[in-house]
């Protein structure tokens, strides 16, 4: 048994966000819990966020959702990866992300002899529900519009859902897609393929790389992002491996976008310009940041956590233009499209043209602030370059497409 304690003070945030603290796994080792503790009452200032390193890099992260972490030879978790207990030397990491001015006394206690059961792996699966009709919508020859949602969440980190019980909502709601961006970690990763199978959906391998000054979204299975690295830093490495990396809702209280751009860093190319938290459509404080932004590839994303009147899945909806399927390729190519949600108006961008759909009395938005009426449940409109919008009278954004 292994006890760390003290209290952390503002100064050794201003030192660092993360601190870590090492100790020893024996090969011996059948079973390891880590139990954090600190003042969790309320109206206490202190936020402490946990996580594990072990020999073989990055293990997982709780964040601020769990307090415990255990780690079996088969089993771990949820946000863990379940790779067994490699002996030498480990990590736990903890991120001070609200330290009160009087400072935080904290616990954490390491067990290397406790006794871990598996994750339960007989649960009922949900069923699988009927699909809402397909909407069918125009594209250019070999490329078809999907539906879905760019940001999710499950209980590998701080969702209630397990990935079955995501899935069979998604399914349910009409969506062709759903990227599952948990916090910090990929451990949900290695279960999506076979869910979405099952359900009839794909669901796409993302992770949520998130900090106090900020979250992103980093799309594709390229492994883990290292969110402690400057932000600045994040689109260049995500696009190394083949993924594109999205600034998550970039006005949105105390998770707003506020990484500093690092020199000779290239721009995010894409932006959650649409996301939940945006309910006063006719706020422009998005869509100013978008702007001022050079107008990155529009996503939106529900930030679904758990089923709650006011965040559903695929409100907002993201409409990618694919190639056999390929959504990624599709965002990667700026093939893309935001509506409030899968039976809402749309604005599609179909070669040459942008084609308002169910979209009579709004307006759309040129670049530099031109606008043209929209009459009928389709118009069509030529020679538009660029990022356009549909709005009504009351400048309430309708659609956004790129």
């Amino acid at each position: 048994m292994t006890v760390f304690a003290g209290t952390w003070t503002p100064a050794h945030r201003a030192e660092s966000v993360w601190h870590q603290l090492p100790f020893d796994v024996p090969s011996s080792c059948a079973g390891l819990r880590v139990t954090l503790d600190f003042d969790r009452s309320h109206g206490s200032a202190g936020v402490l966020d946990l996580g594990l390193v072990d020999p073989l890099g990055w293990r997982g992260w709780s964040g601020g959702a769990r307090s415990v972490i255990a780690l079996g030879r088969e089993g771990a978790t949820p946000g863990y990866l379940d790779r067994g207990l490699p002996p030498g030397r480990w990590e736990v990491v903890l991120g001070l992300h609200r330290i009160p001015e009087g400072g935080l006394a904290y616990q954490v206690t390491v067990d290397t002899t406790a006794t871990v059961a598996p994750e339960a792996v007989d649960v009922p699966r949900p069923p699988v529900p009927e699909r809402r009709p397909r909407r069918d919508l125009p594209a250019v020859e070999g490329l078809r519009w999907l539906a879905g949602d760019c940001h999710a969440h499950t209980v590998h980190s701080d969702g209630s859902l397990s990935i079955d019980e995501l899935a069979a909502l998604a399914a349910g709601r009409g969506l062709d897609f759903l990227w599952v961006t948990d916090h910090n970690t990929t451990s949900h990763h290695p279960h999506l393929a076979e869910a979405g199978a099952h359900y009839g959906i794909d669901l796409l391998p993302g992770q949520e790389v998130t900090t106090a000054d900020g979250h992103a979204n980093a799309f594709g299975d390229i492994g883990w992002v290292d969110f402690r690295q400057p932000g600045g830093t994040w689109a260049a490495d995500v696009q190394a491996r083949g993924g594109l990396l999205s600034v998550n809702h970039p006005v949105s209280g105390d998770c707003a976008w506020r990484h500093p751009s690092v020199p000779g860093s290239q721009p995010t190319p894409a932006s959650e310009v649409w996301h939940s938290s945006w309910t006063d459509l006719a706020d422009g404080g998005p869509l100013a940041w978008w702007v001022a932004a050079g107008c990155p590839i529009p996503l939106g994303g529900s930030d679904f956590h758990r089923p709650e009147p006011w965040v559903e899945l695929g409100r907002p909806t993201t409409w990618v233009a694919c190639a056999d399927g390929d959504v990624l390729g599709g965002m990667l190519a700026g093939r893309t499209a935001v509506s409030a949600g899968p039976d809402a108006p749309v604005l599609l961008r179909v070669g040459d043209e942008l084609v308002a759909l169910e979209a009579d009395g709004a307006m759309l938005v040129c670049p530099g602030g031109r606008r043209s009426p929209v009459h009928g449940d389709r118009a069509t409109f030529g020679g538009h370059d660029g990022a356009h919008l549909l709005e009504r009278t009351d400048r309430t954004v309708v659609a956004i497409a790129a």
